[in-house]
């Protein structure tokens, strides 16, 4: 007699998938693969099923139909559904340990490389927060699904999937990269051809393999005091000599560099946390020491698209004229973090070994997600997405500027042409650690800044405001609500 797979062993998940449809050929798949069901073994009639489970017949038939074009099912003639002798993925009969295996001491493997002692956290369910100053994160009310969608079909479309289902090797997606050159680039007067562009997975990975093939221990870095954490952890992981210069209200000052330095790491247009702008002078300034000095440049561009108070300074690569600025450039800040797609711009000899050194890490980022997002460039959505970024955060900012004055919080950046984050300043001898975590019980999340700092203040009074995906009616309570616990531990509550 064949075996029957009970209707009671296939439950639906709400995380399954979005449809009712899907969830069930979720459903059905995992009771088949955790039961290890033989071939022939029957599954309840649709009837049976629809009844149990609470949905439609059509529903049920649609999704057996489904399951049987995959090969998990089969028809059987006045027998109904049962499983496939094709049933892909099918697992196997776990082995037992014996009980004499020892445990992996990983310690001992990994001692020579510590945990990053500079990390920026930011809670999975931020969304649960009322209040959530978070930077970085998509505000999803002011992105085009439809026209991401669209795009989505056409890069899966039968004219394109043949292109970009191919192995590329260390190529990337032509569509993205002549957008990139004759469009992106050009935006911020940066001229380069092809052979000089690189797509990565974020400015991160640009950032790394930059480091990775240009840092040594006798080449002396530099980096902004404030400034990223990202920065100063790949250093430390290329074991690179840095020195962190404090940042003034025009950015890092060049005349402050060592006579020894070799290589700047810096965010000119929008100061990481600060948000401060880098003046055309001191741009100047530091293009014509790296030439006298003989230093490269490592610029993060990575916010440019935010300059709504007023027109973005030229880049540092537009000013370069002997290929001594490396640009690190990035679609996720603009569009949604998880999307994962940036650039490097530097001169085709170091593309070329940047491209290689690529390949042995991830070989290229993935074919049909750059095409994507060169079809949403390309066809124009990106360039709307980005007016209704600037106006929305612009009007943000008013209300948070308006909201910070009439407290006793002091906004501590001076940013001039815009970004999606304030860099602000708590009661003298405050914490921002402590005021995060009590700020966390009035559903307030905000970014506290120790971690921005190579040697922190102690306390450190320090913590940044992204606006980036708060509903602006919410701004004005949630600073009365920071400047509330603020007061209230500069008294010395518990």
């Amino acid at each position: 007699m064949r075996r029957r797979i009970p209707v009671e062993t296939i439950y639906l998940r709400e995380d399954d998938a979005p449809s009712l449809q899907g969830r069930l050929a979720a459903a059905i798949v995992r009771a088949i693969l955790e039961s290890r069901a033989g071939p022939g073994s029957r599954l309840p009639s649709s009837r049976r099923m629809a009844e149990a489970l609470g949905m439609s017949r059509m529903t049920v038939t649609l999704v057996y139909q489904d399951l049987v074009s995959q090969g998990y099912l089969e028809t059987i003639p006045r027998s109904g559904v049962a499983v496939a002798a094709t049933v892909p993925h099918r697992r196997l009969q776990p082995i037992q340990p014996s009980g004499d295996e020892k445990p992996m001491d990983w310690g001992d493997w990994l001692s020579d490389h510590d945990l990053p002692k500079r990390v920026i956290q930011k809670p999975a369910n931020w969304r649960d927060y009322r209040y959530p100053f978070i930077f970085g994160q998509a505000d999803e009310t002011l992105f085009d699904h439809g026209a991401w969608r669209d795009c989505a079909r056409r890069a899966l479309g039968s004219r394109d999937f043949p292109d970009l289902a191919a192995d590329r090797y260390r190529a990337d997606d032509p569509l993205l990269v002549d957008y990139i050159c004759s469009n992106t680039l050009q935006r911020r007067g940066i001229m380069a051809r092809p052979d000089e562009v690189l797509v990565t997975m974020g400015a991160q990975n640009g950032l790394y393999l930059t480091v990775e093939l240009l840092a040594r221990a006798d080449r002396l870095a530099v980096m902004e005091e404030p400034g990223y954490p990202d920065f100063a952890e790949t250093l430390r992981r290329a074991q690179s000599p840095t020195t962190f210069l404090p940042v003034d209200e025009m950015g890092l000052n060049p005349a402050d560099l060592p006579q020894n330095t070799r290589l700047v790491a810096i965010t000119p247009s929008h100061h990481i946390p600060t948000g401060t702008t880098m003046p055309l002078s001191r741009r100047r300034e530091l293009i014509a020491m790296a030439g006298t000095q003989d230093f490269l440049i490592v610029e993060d561009d990575y916010d440019f698209e935010m300059s709504y108070l007023s027109p973005p300074e030229p880049a540092l690569k537009s000013l370069d004229r002997s290929g001594r600025v490396i640009y690190l450039g990035s679609f996720s800040k603009s569009l949604f973090p998880g999307l994962r797609i940036g650039y490097m711009v530097a001169p085709a000899a170091l593309i070329e070994r940047a491209r290689a050194l690529r390949s042995i890490m991830l070989r290229h980022p993935p074919s049909h997600l750059q095409r994507i997002t060169a079809y949403f460039l390309a066809l124009g959505h990106y360039d709307a997405h980005i007016v209704r970024l600037r106006e929305t955060l612009q009007a943000r900012r008013e209300i948070l500027e308006q909201a910070l004055n009439r407290t006793s919080l002091r906004i501590a950046g001076v940013p001039t042409s815009g970004g999606s984050s304030v860099w602000v300043c708590g009661p003298e001898g405050s914490d921002s650690e402590v005021l995060a975590a009590r700020l966390e019980h009035d559903s307030v999340l905000i970014e506290p800044g120790a971690v921005f700092f190579e040697n922190p203040p102690a306390p450190c009074p320090f913590f940044r405001l992204g606006y980036g995906s708060i509903c602006k009616s919410r701004i004005a309570t949630a600073v009365g609500l920071i400047e509330s616990r603020a007061r209230g531990l500069s008294c010395g509550e518990l």
